[in-house]
């Protein structure tokens, strides 16, 4: 491909993942307050974490006697929904641009690589779920320790705006750091980071995993920021086994054909006959039947 085949490609990937993203952040903003076959609604779902506190630490419930949460301004209700929704949105619509990202990228790779898409997909998407899960478990643990640490001096009416953009930013930061485990894989598939090079490395990289969590949380409390440490930690350190077993394959495959044993200042006993190659796919043609012709810019 050309270089503004390359672009147009880019081009054609980012729409089609922005507008899964939009749809998606539709069916959220309607799910904010409509449920779906008989399920919670998706504002219920994530006050739920809130609700579940105990009632000294939360004092605000209304008339009706049901949890909830409070705002100051005209407008604050509709700009929440509409920012729960764009989250939504882009959780929802994760299978989607994770898959636009490796089909821009598998051009560039080889057909044997090119095997793992459906693999890789399906575990991008798992781990960045798995991740904003964790985060909804660890949020109500959070809300805990920072309203009850000095409840009897002071009480916390935590606003709609305040809660929910603690929780949408603990379920991005956790969804996206769990993709860490993937990419030490990808990295070690195509050669660029080995086992042993992970494993020198290991103290110093879950150090920095440490100091990643403690800036990337938002809450600032220690039960987040720990939580999200030792996951990363668990996660990487199964990525250092999973290059290990296949930095083995690969070495056991090299003694098998000898790489390792030729000498570097004799010739290559490799076959030098070149293998055929393959018939170029037609260019497009334009109305009188010539192929396009770019200028000197494209």
């Amino acid at each position: 491909m050309t270089l503004i085949e390359h672009l147009y490609e880019l081009r054609n990937r980012l729409a089609i993942a922005l507008i899964s993203v939009a749809i998606m952040t539709v069916v959220g903003y309607i799910w904010y307050g409509t449920p779906y076959f008989g399920g919670p609604t998706l504002g219920d779902l994530l006050k739920e974490p809130y609700c579940a506190l105990p009632g000294t630490v939360r004092p605000m419930v209304n008339a009706g006697g049901t949890c909830t949460l409070f705002g100051t301004g005209a407008l604050d209700q509709f700009s929440l929904r509409l920012r729960v929704g764009v989250a939504a949105g882009v959780v929802l619509s994760c299978p989607i641009w994770f898959y636009q990202l490796w089909a821009f990228i598998t051009p560039g790779l080889y057909a044997k690589e090119r095997r793992f898409a459906l693999g890789f997909v399906a575990s991008a998407a798992a781990l960045f779920l798995a991740g904003a899960a964790m985060a909804y478990w660890v949020v109500q643990q959070a809300l805990y320790f920072l309203l009850s640490v000095s409840s009897e001096v002071q009480t916390t009416l935590l606003s709609g705006e305040s809660y929910f953009s603690l929780l949408i930013a603990l379920l991005l930061i956790f969804g996206v750091s769990f993709e860490l485990p993937l990419l030490v894989v990808m990295l070690n598939r195509v050669g660029v980071v080995s086992y042993d090079r992970l494993r020198r490395w290991r103290r110093g990289l879950i150090f920095g995993l440490f100091v990643f969590a403690a800036i990337a949380t938002p809450g600032g409390d220690p039960i987040s920021m720990t939580a999200l440490a030792l996951t990363l930690t668990v996660l990487f350190e199964f990525s250092i086994q999973i290059a290990r077993v296949h930095d083995r394959r690969k070495a056991r495959q090299r003694a098998a054909e000898g790489w390792d044993s030729w000498d570097p200042d004799q010739p290559s006993p490799m076959d030098p006959t070149p293998s055929p190659l393959e018939k170029p796919e037609p260019l497009d043609t334009g109305a009188n039947g010539t192929p396009p012709r770019y200028d000197d810019a494209t």
